[in-house]
């Protein structure tokens, strides 16, 4: 939607476990680069010492919540996951 603080990801990650814990694979990716939560609501606490990796192709290898549960995010990437990240101009738009 755009707009900041009406729940997109909360209901993002409340239909993830609730697809997962029903069988479903799912993955979620969080592309929100101002101040990515997905991963703290999907993961709890563990978020903290997730890392992503990369394969040998050189593709970014997902986190696994549980076995059903992949989670993405920039957040993985940062070494201070309460820092806010704040990009602009042609870095932001590179991606």
């Amino acid at each position: 939607s755009g707009k900041g603080g009406v729940g997109k990801s909360t209901v993002a990650a409340q239909l993830c476990h609730t697809l997962a814990g029903q069988g479903y694979a799912v993955g979620l990716l969080d592309v929100d680069l101002c101040g990515p939560s997905a991963p703290r609501m999907a993961m709890g606490s563990s978020f903290l010492s997730a890392q992503i990796t990369r394969s040998s192709s050189g593709a970014w290898t997902p986190v696994y919540a549980n076995p059903n549960l992949a989670v993405m995010s920039i957040s993985f990437m940062l070494q201070d996951h309460d820092a806010a990240v704040v990009w602009r101009g042609p870095r932001k738009n590179g991606l």
